[in-house]
């Protein structure tokens, strides 16, 4: 059984306990590898190498830099394959999602910062024939990086790939639950020759050495996505210590359906909102409000679609709906079904966990589930599930759906479908949420801000926002 080892100063190593958690692979139940459990010395292996490293590192013009990270996405992108397998052992999701989401993501971060980092620009201000200021933007020094299990690479990427290429150097922390693909990546930065101390990957539980790096006086920022709950302990660690801290957390999100929507479209994208990776996005749609006039219509045929979806091994190409991550897991959801039950909702369809023949039968797969009936006030509605559980409900106006769009503490996500224009418009205004799709959902371009309201984070990722997170700006004042 393979042992995964930590990535510090350019080699991979043992942890210094000697102690390692289970990996477990979600589609049949069993553990099939290692996971380092990383401590205190772990961590202080990694500051000193990445502190070692900084000056080189920050110092390098920048169009070196980027010429490392190209070549470093360039060597994801080849292995694409061989990450998107890997993702699906050890996540549950299907491996034509991996193929087409994860690997292919992770590569285009990389790839993405590596260019905009060579066209970041900053400010000047004249003041007439008085002076002129500038603003120099240097890389804040060594940052801490903390993903979450539900796009282990992809968002593993989507975190480093702008700490490096702004100079930094980083020590990161991939989720416990899935961290094989970045045990693969320290494998392919060894490969490609990034420079040592650049990058260090600590494996482990968040409570202990996810709370270290957050705790570490010598770490100056902090990029986190995870749960809410989570989030604010660390934000409450990282506070007084005057750490930039970034925070994308959890959703509720709404998806609003109107009479005058491209109905067919429409069915098809929402259903794929709701249940993509088993429902397992922050960006998932899980409160769907359908305008009461086609209610009935949309129901039957949404209940169809979801129908129609494909359960089976994560492994088999023709799988569309993978298992969940683990079994704790597996059991909330279900629970949250329970609930809703109790809460006087209808389910309509799934609800159930899922057993499969042959090497799936202990998987943790449940089925696609939705239901009706419910207020927006009960916990189903309220809470995050994270998982392939969505609620139907009717409205009468535009009115009422923004207020049931936004009557939850979460504000991360949003899809309006419908062909009023000015309907559109207006509702993105009103609606408290950092992203609006209008008739579509999880179109995403790399340089437009990414992050939530409310309890569904502090901060924005992508394009120039990442790349200022991880500056510091410093004005310089010149009289003539």
């Amino acid at each position: 059984m393979e042992a995964l080892l930590n990535y510090i100063d350019g080699e991979l190593i043992a942890p210094a306990s000697g102690e390692y958690l289970d990996n477990i692979e979600p589609a049949t139940g069993e553990v099939y590898s290692k996971i380092p459990l990383s401590s205190e010395p772990d961590l202080e292996q990694a500051v000193a190498a990445a502190e070692a490293a900084f000056p080189a590192w920050s110092a390098m013009p920048q169009e070196q830099r980027s010429r490392l990270l190209i070549k470093l996405a360039d060597a994801v992108e080849a292995a694409s394959d061989q990450l998107a397998i890997a993702e699906a052992r050890d996540n549950g999701k299907a491996v034509t999602f991996a193929k087409a989401v994860d690997s292919y993501r992770a590569s285009a971060n990389i790839r993405f910062f590596a260019n905009a980092c060579t066209q970041f620009s900053s400010e000047s201000h004249g003041m007439g024939d008085v002076g002129v200021n500038y603003t120099l933007r240097d890389p804040v020094g060594i940052v801490g990086t903390i993903s979450p299990w539900n796009f282990p690479l992809y968002l593993f990427t989507w975190k480093i790939a702008p700490a490096l290429a702004a100079g930094n150097v980083v020590i990161a922390k991939p989720s416990e639950v899935t961290p094989m693909t970045a045990y693969l990546f320290s494998q392919i930065c060894q490969q490609v020759g990034l420079p040592k101390g650049v990058l260090n990957i600590l494996h482990g539980a968040g409570a202990q050495i996810g709370q270290a790096i957050v705790e570490h006086p010598r770490i100056k920022a902090i990029s986190f996505t995870g749960g809410t709950a989570t989030g604010k302990k660390l934000a409450a660690t990282a506070a007084p210590m005057f750490k930039k801290l970034s925070l994308e957390l959890g959703g509720k999100n709404p998806t609003l359906v109107f009479a005058d929507c491209d109905f067919e479209t429409t069915v098809k994208e929402v259903a794929r909102a709701a249940f993509s990776n088993q429902g397992q996005i922050c960006l998932c749609g899980s409160r769907i409000y359908v305008e009461r006039s086609i209610y009935d219509r949309f129901k039957e045929a949404f209940v169809a679609e979801v129908e129609r979806i494909k359960i089976g091994d994560p492994l088999d190409e023709s799988t569309q709906h993978g298992a969940l991550v683990s079994e704790a897991h597996m059991n909330k959801v279900l629970s949250y079904v329970q609930l809703a039950l109790e809460e006087g909702g209808t389910l309509l369809t799934g609800g159930k966990r899922r057993i499969l023949e042959g090497r799936c039968e202990q998987g943790y797969f449940v089925e696609p589930t939705v239901i009706e009936g419910l207020s927006l006030q009960c916990r189903t509605n309220q809470e995050e599930i994270f998982g392939p559980v969505c609620t139907l409900q009717p409205f009468d106006t535009d009115e009422e759906a923004v207020a049931l769009a936004n009557g939850t503490d979460y504000g991360l996500a949003t899809s309006v479908w419908s062909s009023n224009v000015q309907r559109c418009h207006k509702l993105s205004k009103q609606l408290q949420f950092g992203i609006v799709w209008i008739n579509s959902w999880l179109l995403r371009d790399l340089r437009t801000p990414f992050g939530g309201v409310k309890a569904s984070g502090v901060g924005r990722e992508g394009g120039e926002e990442a790349l200022r997170f991880f500056t510091e700006p410093k004005n310089v004042c010149i009289k003539y």
